[in-house]
């Protein structure tokens, strides 16, 4: 594999990856939520879930924007 597919497959699962922690910390979010009693462990998990959502959201856009290939470059 030549240096360019190296650095394009790393990228690539420096994505899904961002994807997968944001999946794995609303999912923790949620879990903290479900089994919580008291009023503070639901903020927590409120507050956990709406960062991984966005997260998910900002995360793998933005390594996208930052690593596009330039237009003259193609």
């Amino acid at each position: 594999m030549t240096d360019p597919d190296r650095q394009v497959r790393n990228r690539y699962f420096a994505i899904v990856a961002a994807r997968i922690g944001g999946s794995a910390g609303a999912l923790l979010g949620l879990v903290l939520i479900a089994r919580a009693d008291a009023t503070v462990p639901k903020v927590v998990g409120t507050a956990l879930v709406l960062s991984a959502l966005l997260m998910i959201a900002i995360v793998p856009r933005a390594l996208a924007r930052r690593w596009r290939t330039p237009p003259g470059d193609e």
